[in-house]
Parts: C-alpha cells; sequence; structure tokens
C-alpha cells in the first residue's frame, strides 16, 4: 500500500523585501513578492527523501492561500513532489494560525493521508505552532523539531536536539511531524524537475469544497487579532568612539548604558 504524504507548505512575502500592514491590519501581499518559505523547502526535502526509501509512495504539497500561492507549490513539485492541492477563497483572508490549522486540517483529511510533514515554521509569522495544531485536529501523534527523520514498517522516527540533550522520539502512523533547518539541505529543481513539474495535476478547493463556512475562518473567525501597526523607525548615525586612550572606557559605558553589558 502506498505511502501518503502530505506536505504543507506556505506562500509568504520575501523577507528581502519592504514588507507593512494594510489598512485592515493584515500583511499587504501586494507589495511585496511570495515565494515559498524556505523553512518549507526542508519538509518537502525530508518528504522527498523518505519516498525515496520507501517501496511505494506519494507526495501531496498542500497550501492554503491566495492565486499567487501557486508559486509555492510549484516549486515543491518541480523539487519532486507528485501533486498539489490549492485552498484558495475570498473568505480566508486574514485567517489566523488556528483558522489555518482548521482549514489544513479539512483539506488533509479529504486528501488521505499517513504522514503530514511541515516546516518548524513560517518565515513571515514564525508562531510555530500549526503542526501541534493540525495533530490536535486530525487526532493523531506529533513528533516535532526534527532533525533527523524516518519512517520504517509503520512508524515514524526522528531525532530532536535541544540545547542541552538530543532525544530520539518515534509514533505510529497516522502522525504529523515538524522538521527543523538542521533535517538537511533543501535540493535545487533541476530544469527537468522544472519542466515536469507544469504537467503534473494541482487540484484547487475552497470552503464549500471542505465543509466549512466563512464565519469559521477568515478576520471574523480569527482567534488573534493586530490591534495597532507602526512602521519601523529609521536608522540614525551610530556614536563614534574617538580613542585617545580612554576609548576602551567609553564602549563600555556605552554598552553599559544601552545594557548590552
Amino acid at each position: 500500500m502506498s505511502l501518503r504524504i502530505v506536505v504543507t507548505v506556505k506562500y509568504v512575502p520575501d523577507a528581502t523585501g519592504d514588507r507593512h500592514f494594510a489598512d485592515d491590519l493584515t500583511v499587504d501581499r501586494d507589495d511585496v513578492d511570495g515565494l515559498l518559505s524556505e523553512l518549507d523547502e526542508y519538509a518537502v526535502e525530508q518528504a522527498l527523501q523518505i519516498a525515496e526509501d520507501a517501496d511505494d509512495a506519494e507526495i501531496t504539497v498542500l497550501t492554503v492561500g491566495p492565486e499567487d500561492a501557486k508559486d509555492a507549490l510549484r516549486k515543491a513539485l518541480s523539487m519532486g513532489a507528485d501533486k498539489a492541492i490549492h485552498v484558495e477563497d475570498d473568505d480566508l483572508h486574514g485567517t489566523d494560525a488556528i483558522g489555518t490549522s482548521l482549514v489544513l486540517a479539512k483539506a488533509i483529511e479529504k486528501a488521505g493521508y499517513d504522514l503530514v510533514i511541515s516546516g518548524m515554521a513560517s518565515t513571515d509569522g514564525t508562531m510555530g505552532v500549526v503542526p501541534a495544531l493540525l495533530a490536535e485536529r486530525l487526532g493523531v501523534p506529533q513528533v516535532t523539531l526534527l532533525s533527523e527523520v524516518s519512517v520504517e514498517d509503520g512508524v515514524v522516527k526522528g531525532r530532536r536536539d535541544g540545547d542541552a540533550a538530543s532525544e530520539q522520539l518515534e509514533a505510529s502512523l497516522p502522525a504529523v511531524v515538524s522538521v527543523t533547518d538542521q533535517s538537511g539541505e533543501a535540493r535545487y529543481p533541476s530544469f527537468k524537475g522544472i519542466m515536469a513539474a507544469k504537467k503534473k495535476p494541482v487540484q484547487s478547493w475552497d470552503l464549500s469544497d471542505l465543509d466549512l463556512e466563512a464565519e469559521e475562518v477568515g478576520l471574523e473567525g480569527a482567534w488573534t487579532a493586530v490591534d495597532s501597526a507602526a512602521a519601523r523607525p529609521a536608522r540614525t548615525a551610530g556614536t563614534i568612539v574617538k580613542d585617545e586612550g580612554e576609548g576602551g572606557k567609553q564602549l563600555a559605558e556605552f554598552l553599559a548604558g544601552q545594557k548590552f553589558i
């Protein structure tokens, strides 16, 4: 029986762009380029490695986002994933992490799965809570923040590295795992992979396909909200310390005044 792997990915604003909030205090995605979250590339890579070691496996990449989010799916498909699902609906605008986990869970159940793999966090929100929320909604074990992951005989195993020790963890499938940026460098899409991705299937679902109501998601259904936002102040000129024999003392006084030491 084929091992069904679903990789959740996110289309995020380019961190090198000029990011800011829209009038409704959601992230303005129209004025900045987007891409596949770098941390999700590690999840795709681990899915590919697991599939390569399995007798039979199929990888589905899943995202929730606007029309342009298909670019993130195409990147994952060009890396080697087999097919993609795009959940898009105008009523999803402003959905928070809790709402996103609801939509993802419904889509994963509809698609069918044995293993769900996520990145450790998105590079825009950086909350890192969606994998745990997903496992709770799906009612399956979670093995998160793995630096190493493998699947054998219906069990997912992995290593979680902490500050002082490493843990060896495992869970029976079906399960949800998340991987860190220490799990292995993500591969670059080859020209052959890029061309092949154009022919791979991408399904589009909306809220009605998942039996969800608009009130359950979006700004109206969000459990969290941004109350206010202000632009980052312009950088000011730094303090220049002229060393005329007292440079070290002046530097120490400056650092102490800024509470750096």
